[in-house]
């Protein structure tokens, strides 16, 4: 049967979450942090410490993604260039993931560089396709849409882990200059996947999605970048008077810092209490499996309860794994965790997203969007440090994880407060031209 242009463009626009999820799973998720503490970071004493540089490393790389998501939503929104800036920006990260593969013993700083640069490559490349969502479908299939590519995403970041799994199996591990073992040249190998995959299933979306309109109006000849940063401040002011969408907002901040520090810390806390890569990894592969049809509940989820109360659902359960986190021992403890991570971890992110979307004024969607990768990127600077910060004050990150039940019941208490159908009601009749008067 013939797909109809509509069809065509989404199932294009789903194929960018099956793409990139690769660095998110693979790369970010299960084997940089490994690779990371047994192999470029193996010299640092005690070993603990390994851990902690991992952490300030991952925070470091949300300050410098906060920095990119600042300057280039504004940007594409009046220069109508999303779809050029996220071919930049993943091209980014596709070529720093390439590069891991030349790294190798000891090269904690080289490996750390490329990890902040492909970090980077992704959130920029993530706000230009974040901003295409509220153009390339109907309002009111915005939460159905975005769920439908988180869950692209785990079937095609999953695929991706299975096949790194099975080589990290079949090749030969190496023995490094400490004595111990490490399954080095399966890691290198896989890092070349995750940027061919990246690379090769992008391109449907830069063939098929439509480019949407920028504000020229707003130009008056100058430069894209110079109304960006003039923009800047007013952005910031701009969307308090939105005043539903800037309290989720701030309900974001707190429970996606939480979910990033699981996402990014997870196999570097299993390896220091003393699990086995393939452990580690295998149970990751299991929150891929898992994930793809939950995320298409969740969806379901939304259209019964609404989006607000589907990620409550979700942040419940996240205070749950930070609690079994902490008293984790076993192996098989970090399959149970990961399991219930795969369960909430893509509709929680996907509702946020479709959310935040729906309250969004259509002809800003890049700049706002960007906010919105400012804030869960900003966010995710205080998780990974605080975690970092434990297991060197307390010799063990266990403290750590027990931390961000902190960032999910915060974020879950301010989320009780948004009033999601004002939200879109202004989103949809009001422009910002007749805003009304922030009182607050």
């Amino acid at each position: 049967m013939t797909q109809t242009p509509e069809k065509k463009i989404l199932r294009a626009w789903y194929l960018y979450d099956w793409a990139n999820s690769a660095f998110v799973t693979s790369l970010m998720a299960a084997l940089l942090p490994i690779y990371f503490r047994e192999v470029a970071a193996a010299p640092a004493q005690p070993r603990y410490l390994a851990t902690s540089l991992w952490g300030y490393t991952a925070a470091f790389s949300m300050l410098l993604t906060t920095i990119v998501a600042l300057l280039l939503g504004p940007v594409a929104d009046y220069a109508s260039r999303k779809k050029r800036f996220l071919a930049v920006f993943t091209g980014i990260g596709v070529a720093a993931s390439l590069l891991l593969a030349c790294t190798g013993y000891g090269d904690w700083i080289w490996v750390a560089l490329l990890y902040l640069l492909g970090t980077a490559g992704f959130a920029g490349s993530e706000i230009f396709y974040d901003s295409l969502l509220p153009h390339i479908c109907r309002p009111d299939r915005i939460d159905q849409v975005s769920t439908r590519g988180y869950a692209a995403g785990y079937v095609g970041g999953g695929l991706v882990l299975a096949l790194n799994i099975g080589l990290i199996m079949l090749l030969p591990t190496r023995q490094l200059p400490d004595g111990l073992y490490a399954p080095v040249t399966g890691m290198k190998i896989s890092f070349l996947i995750v940027g061919l995959w990246w690379a090769l299933f992008s391109i449907p979306l830069f063939r098929r999605v439509p480019e949407p309109p920028g504000v020229q109006a707003g130009l008056q000849g100058r430069s894209p970048f110079r109304v960006a940063r003039s923009r800047l401040f007013e952005t910031f002011r701009e969307i308090r008077r939105y005043r539903e969408l800037f309290v989720f907002i701030i309900a974001f901040w707190f429970y996606n810092d939480g979910i990033g520090t699981i996402i990014k810390m997870a196999t570097a806390y299993g390896s220091e209490i003393g699990i086995s890569y393939l452990d580690l990894i295998g149970a990751l592969l299991l929150t891929q499996i898992i994930g793809v049809p939950c995320s298409l509940l969740f969806g379901r989820l939304a259209g019964q309860v609404g989006a607000r109360n589907g990620i409550l659902t979700g942040l419940a359960v996240y205070t749950l794994i930070s609690v079994g986190g902490f008293f984790m021992r076993s192996a098989l403890h970090f399959w149970i965790l990961a399991g219930m991570v795969g369960c909430v971890q893509g509709g929680t992110q996907a509702l946020s997203r479709s959310l935040f979307g729906s309250m969004v004024p259509g002809d800003r969607s890049a700049e706002f969007f960007g906010f919105y990768t400012i804030s869960g990127k900003f966010s995710g600077i205080a998780g990974p440090a605080l975690f970092a910060l434990a297991g060197q004050l307390f010799g063990t990150s266990r403290f750590g994880i027990l931390s961000l039940v902190f960032f999910f019941v915060a974020g879950g208490i301010i989320l009780l407060t948004v009033n999601v159908e004002r939200g879109i009601e202004a989103a949809r009749f009001l422009t910002r031209d007749h805003l009304p008067k922030d009182n607050s």
